[in-house]
């Protein structure tokens, strides 16, 4: 009989981090910021129906980069705990912190486990404050771990090169259309230095507005809000513009009305 092949446990876990890096590094990277009225998602997303960036609860938002079909999971565990924990307590005890901690466990469950492959996908989970200082941004990476971000953060992809640009040049107080320029120019960096142009069609856009009157803060940046946001010269165009579609995707819940939801379907999305 032969003697079983021998992995120390020390290994086995780099082995298992160095196959989720790589995967969730073969994905496009996304960018969150914080700008004066709130938090925007930012990211570079062929796809107009498997989004990157959900509405998990009233003032909460979610951003995943990496395998599709193992993140919608988690946004969907996410919106089923938020709903229930604000129908049982109160809409006010669903947190960024408490969600986070929950996927926190749910990861470093599965990272840690023999009997499956760990998942290939970083989540940043954030929430708008009343104000500024109240704003929370936690990134998570396929280990389980818990990381508090301010001001900026980049997952996915070439996600330590933009990471780096976001802090040499943001600040606070930046207008939306400021920190949406930003965030498109560092999305616009090669990892050999050069840059691209990414045309509006390819963005997905999404900001939690704390100025909005709705309970629900969450909203999709589109079409022409989206160009006069690129096109302007350092203020913000109006967020709530008649002409543009404002979407939200939180859990049952909801009480605004907001454009039909796109369905989604398998895949990934990089």
């Amino acid at each position: 009989m032969s003697t079983p092949f021998y992995v120390s446990p020390q290994q086995a876990m780099a082995d298992r981090a160095e196959y989720a890096r790589k995967g969730i590094a073969r994905g496009r990277s996304l960018v969150v910021l914080q700008y004066a009225d709130g938090i925007v998602f930012v990211g570079e997303n062929p796809s107009r129906a498997l989004h990157k960036f959900s509405e998990i609860y009233d003032r909460i938002g979610f951003a995943a980069a990496g395998k599709y079909n193992e993140y919608e999971n988690l946004r969907i565990g996410g919106v089923r705990y938020a709903d229930l924990r604000g129908y049982t307590y109160d809409r006010d005890d669903v947190t960024a912190r408490g969600l986070a901690n929950v996927y926190a466990q749910t990861l470093g469950t599965i990272f840690s486990s023999a009997a499956e492959k760990p998942y290939e996908v970083e989540l940043v989970v954030a929430e708008v404050g009343s104000e500024p200082d109240g704003d929370q941004i936690y990134r998570l990476p396929h280990d389980g771990s818990i990381v508090d971000e301010h001001g900026s953060v980049a997952v996915g992809g070439n996600a330590e090169q933009i990471s780096t640009f976001l802090d040499q040049r943001h600040r606070d107080g930046m207008t939306l259309a400021e920190a949406l320029k930003l965030a498109v120019q560092a999305l616009s960096r090669d990892p050999n230095g050069s840059e691209r142009e990414i045309p509006a069609e390819r963005l997905e856009v999404a900001v939690l507005d704390r100025t909005r009157p709705q309970q629900r803060k969450f909203k999709r940046i589109v079409g022409r809000q989206l160009a006069r946001l690129l096109e302007a010269d350092g203020g913000s165009a109006p967020t709530d513009a008649p002409s543009d579609t404002e979407e939200g995707e939180g859990g049952e819940s909801a009480t605004t009305t907001d454009a039909p939801k796109s369905t989604d379907s398998g895949g990934d999305v990089e």
